[in-house]
């Protein structure tokens, strides 16, 4: 049985989730400022529950940003901890990509712009299709300013946000606005990186403990249409 653990500390919220051979099970927790205190006690008690001792883990995964820059470094030392631990190996989930995975599994969303308040008048998005199997990246991760952002062309309404940046949205340029069509504030979770984690995996797609790095963003931009 292959089994991965995956946390997330990205947002307010605390998450945890754990991955059996395509059964997911997972607890999330409502922790500002508390991400330290309560991943480690929230890690135990999701294995107890499940039965599985820390040393039957294959994998572990972590939400690596972008997000609340704290948030991010705590998971990814947590993270990195067990690695090195247990010898396993590591991998690092786009916190963007999670809430994509959400929107098209649990909403049926077809395009999907996770987008998250990145502070200072800007925001974390990126820009992800359904495809046969599984979401492909339309627009890379990256953050911008509501007002410089541009969208590639498609049907009005047709692209779902997720995230904390929908607060952002009546700051987009009208040409971006239309292609807008549901919203919903969403924080990421350790459930859908979890899933994102065992097909990475399977594709093998993993780095070493010592590769654990969060990911800000904060040097890239989108500009360009495609």
């Amino acid at each position: 049985m292959t089994s991965l653990l995956a946390l997330d500390a990205s947002s307010s919220a605390c998450s945890v989730a754990l991955w059996m051979d395509g059964n997911v099970i997972s607890r999330v927790e409502h922790a500002p400022r508390g991400h330290t205190r309560r991943l480690m006690p929230m890690i135990d008690t999701l294995l107890d529950d499940a039965g599985i001792a820390r040393t039957s883990l294959d994998a572990i995964a972590y939400g690596h940003g972008p997000g609340a820059f704290t948030g991010i470094r705590i998971a990814a030392g947590v993270a990195q901890g067990i690695a090195y631990a247990l010898e396993r190996p590591l991998l690092g989930i786009s916190t963007l990509r999670a809430l994509a995975q959400g929107a098209w599994q649990r909403d049926g969303a077809e395009l999907v712009m996770p987008a998250l308040d990145a502070r200072l008048g800007e925001l974390y998005v990126g820009l992800y299709r359904a495809g046969p199997d599984q979401l492909e990246t339309v627009m890379p991760d990256a953050v911008v300013a509501p007002e410089a952002l541009e969208l590639p062309a498609c049907e009005p309404g047709s692209i779902t946000v997720v995230g904390s940046g929908v607060a952002l949205l009546d700051r987009l340029s009208p040409e971006a606005r239309q292609y807008v069509g549901t919203t919903q504030d969403r924080e990421p979770e350790a459930r859908d990186i979890v899933q994102l984690a065992a097909m990475d995996l399977a594709s093998g797609v993993s780095t070493s403990p010592q590769q654990a790095l969060p990911i800000y963003l904060r040097d890239q931009v989108v500009s360009s249409k495609r």
